[in-house]
């Protein structure tokens, strides 16, 4: 029996609402309208979405229907998608707000947040998901860079009264701090990389952390070199449990998007077969 084809989902429209500057290199984008009257979340830190970008030649317009395009339009012309971290979620207003790090033209999405305007249209697929902080967790362990950034921050906001923990947040400088929502028990820790390599000074406060008692929950995602190294750290040498642990690579230095995502499976799947606790 032939396994039936699994189809593209239909992109749901949205338009954007305004935008913020929330550092020189963070600007926030407050997506709405009636395009999204069917979207919802099921309150996880990590809910994320993929953004479709037309590419330059195209004349179809958002949304995007991604079975009918793949089915008329030669590869070339089919979209382009992007996933990022949903900050907020408002089902009342219906404003879905996404944060963007913008380092001038580079990139496809980050020139088109740093460039929106009201009413300008998107086509959004998700969201999806799958992490929060666990109320029964001990303590948590929060890591990441910029591109982690809008995860931790939800992830803050939602822990449980009484939760304990550490934050690692590395950035390029002071200016890219943000303010974030912390409880009580949890500390948080700005790294200013500088000049300095990404992951260095974020994978040196972990290694270097005296871990409390009890069980952690641990969220690291950012550049896939550090996390990768971290990863390492938790799983062989701390023994963390996988079901513990929440970790990936975003994006890879010395590759853009496209070329990340077509080695990523792999390249996680072979970190996973070196990183047993068992593995010489």
């Amino acid at each position: 029996m032939a396994r039936p084809t699994r189809q593209p989902p239909k992109g749901k429209g949205a338009q954007v609402v305004r935008t913020e500057q929330i550092t020189p290199h963070m600007v926030r984008v407050v997506l709405g309208g009636e395009g999204l009257a069917s979207f919802s979340t099921d309150g996880l830190a990590d809910h994320y979405v993929k953004l479709c970008f037309a590419p330059e030649g195209a004349d179809y317009t958002h949304p995007f229907d991604m079975a009918a395009i793949r089915e008329s339009y030669p590869r070339e012309l089919w979209p382009t998608t992007r996933t990022y971290t949903v900050r907020a979620w408002d089902p009342a207003r219906r404003e879905l707000a996404i944060d963007f790090v913008v380092h001038g033209d580079e990139g496809l999405a980050g020139p088109w947040a740093a460039a929106a305007a009201p009413g300008d249209r998107m086509t959004i697929l998700g969201p999806g998901g799958d992490y929060s902080p666990r109320a029964e967790a001990d303590w948590h362990l929060l890591v990441g860079d910029e591109s982690a950034l809008p995860a931790i921050a939800v992830a803050l906001e939602q822990m449980p009264e009484g939760a304990r923990g550490h934050v690692f947040v590395e950035v390029s400088d002071a200016t890219e701090e943000q303010e974030l929502t912390v409880p009580a028990g949890i500390s948080v820790t700005w790294l200013h990389r500088g000049e300095r390599p990404v992951g260095e000074l974020v994978t040196a406060a972990v290694l270097g952390l005296e871990f409390p008692a009890g069980e952690v929950q641990a969220f690291v995602h950012g550049e896939a070199g550090f996390v990768k190294e971290i990863r390492r750290y938790l799983r062989v040498e701390r023994q963390i449990p996988l079901d513990r642990l929440s970790i990936s690579g975003y994006w890879r230095l010395g590759q853009n998007d496209d070329a990340w995502r077509a080695v990523k499976r792999e390249w996680n799947a072979q970190v996973e077969r070196e990183q047993e606790p068992d593995a010489s």
